[in-house]
């Protein structure tokens, strides 16, 4: 999944998509890792938008971020800065390191601007995780230059081998570890790619997991005096009823936003391509109608201030604008960087100022 700088990317994306797209994910975070805080960064490297906006006592530079995934390990986040984001997350991580599903497990469908992945949280673990977010020179560098840093948000999952009714120790270690060095923490409970993770979006499971997730947040809060924001993170594919259980959920337990959405299963607008059949969830252009369904239900039985973050379909500015109108409040974007590479970043920050400008 290839980030190149933007005038490059026209002309080098048919090269890449020639790869194999996991490999040509790997090539590419390795790319950045080895070029980031170096000169070389200036092939990528592009002024950020100043669009602040404060969510859940966060100052968020401008409303465009990365959404968790692309950076698992967290190896490359000085790099996405350079970008122009205003925010960056990272993970899904795991307590312990895990290999994900068997390959291949990545897989494009140009037609429609989209992916289908079945990765299952691969990551080197939390020890690892950690160990790159502690080296990121992003917070400096934005203090140095009069700038607020951009915001970094810290994605946690469970093992694929912790039983699901085991499930909130997971999370409760990746909260422990992860708690002093993010400034918000998602709680991923909607990937497709670990069995039986999305139970964990039913009443009775959710409720149990916030309840136990909050009650840590306290007692670490209570230690460090940091009350860090917590959000979590939804399926697209939910009706109506469930996102207002869900909604409900996050205000009981004091959850400070939500992040909707992650892939979907369905595959009705993709049917009869090249592998629309595969196993695994489908992001890009195809979850874009129902990711802002879910946005404008969640923001309904939520009401005005409690924070949105909107993912899913994001391949241009207006797509972007189009998630604020349905209710998100920030955007995050992945697929759109592979289909559009880099100038989206600054292209949808843009769009989004003018637009708030402008009313």
């Amino acid at each position: 999944m290839p980030l190149l700088p933007s005038s490059l990317y026209g002309l080098a994306r048919p090269f890449l998509f020639g790869f194999d797209p996991e490999h040509a994910h790997e090539l590419t975070l390795d790319g950045l890792a080895r070029t980031q805080n170096t000169p070389l960064a200036c092939a990528y490297a592009a002024a950020r938008v100043n669009d602040p906006v404060t969510l859940a006592g966060l100052e968020f530079p401008n409303r465009v971020g990365l959404a968790a995934g692309l950076d698992k390990n967290a190896r490359c986040i000085d790099a996405f800065a350079a970008m122009g984001f205003g925010f960056v997350e990272v993970g899904t991580v795991t307590p312990k390191a895990q290999p994900g599903n068997p390959k291949p497990r990545m897989f494009r469908l140009p037609q429609r601007d989209a992916l289908i992945n079945r990765l299952g949280f691969n990551n080197e673990g939390l020890d690892a995780f950690l160990a790159n977010v502690q080296k990121a020179r992003f917070r400096k560098k934005g203090s140095n230059a009069g700038n607020k840093p951009m915001l970094l948000g810290l994605n946690i999952g469970k093992n694929a081998s912790t039983p699901i009714e085991r499930a909130v120790d997971d999370y409760v270690a990746c909260l422990d570890g992860v708690y002093a060095h993010a400034d918000y923490v998602t709680i991923n409970i909607s990937s497709p790619n670990t069995a039986n993770l999305r139970t964990l979006q039913s009443d009775e499971a959710l409720d149990a997991l916030l309840g136990a997730i909050a009650e840590r947040r306290q007692a670490l809060a209570d230690r460090s005096s940091k009350r860090v924001p917590l959000f979590v993170k939804i399926a697209p594919d939910l009706d109506e009823s469930q996102v207002a259980v869900i909604a409900a959920t996050l205000q009981r337990h004091g959850m400070d936003g939500v992040i909707a959405t992650n892939t979907t299963l369905s595959r009705e607008a993709v049917a009869g391509l090249p592998h629309a059949d595969e196993a695994g969830g489908l992001s890009g252009a195809p979850v874009r109608e129902a990711s802002n369904r879910v946005v404008a239900q969640l923001r309904a039985a939520l009401g005005a201030g409690f924070p949105i973050i909107g993912v899913g379909g994001i391949l241009s500015a207006a797509d972007a604008k189009a998630k604020i109108a349905a209710g998100a409040d920030v955007v995050q974007i992945y697929t759109g960087l592979i289909y559009r590479g880099p100038a989206l970043v600054r292209e949808t920050a843009q769009a989004l100022l003018q637009a708030r400008s402008a009313t």
